[in-house]
């Protein structure tokens, strides 16, 4: 991890348990609202006028499976190109995905269009996306709905 983002607390999901996390151990706790100030059914109070709730996964899940692999019928999501998916209080959100090989043809584009995808969601402010290459991927990462659209079962 490098020092920028042991700086900047991140909220990802974690694989293991499917639950979020705080990644960095020194950020401070979320400050709740005053008892007060919730809503009487008990909800706490919508975030102020002019600034963003907090992406959701689902959401960006949502928009990155809008991309597809100009030569695979399948999206990306399901290919399992998306390793990670950082969600941050302030609405930015930054994906780590990777590519079927290093010399992928379409290794310019795939990262463009994911970042515009997810930018056009509401709540998210700014997108970055990174190419990585650890773990290497392999057909195990694809989702069964992946495998059976391209006869791979």
């Amino acid at each position: 991890m490098d020092e920028k983002n042991q700086v900047e607390p991140a909220i990802g999901m974690a694989e293991e348990t499917g639950h979020f996390s705080l990644e960095a151990s020194d950020a401070p706790a979320p400050k709740a609202a005053p008892v007060s100030a919730w809503t009487p059914d008990g909800e706490p109070p919508a975030a102020p006028a002019g600034k963003a709730a907090m992406p959701d996964e689902d959401s960006v899940i949502e928009a990155i499976a809008t991309v597809y692999d100009p030569e695979i019928p399948v999206n990306i999501y399901e290919l399992g190109l998306i390793y990670a998916i950082d969600l941050h209080e302030d609405g930015s959100v930054k994906v780590e995905m990777t590519l079927t090989a290093p010399n992928c043809p379409s290794a310019q584009e795939l990262p463009v269009q994911v970042k515009e995808a997810v930018e056009k969601i509401e709540t998210v402010t700014t997108a970055t996306v990174e190419i990585v290459w650890e773990p290497p991927w392999d057909m195990s990462r694809m989702s069964e709905d992946a495998r059976l659209a391209l006869n791979m079962f």
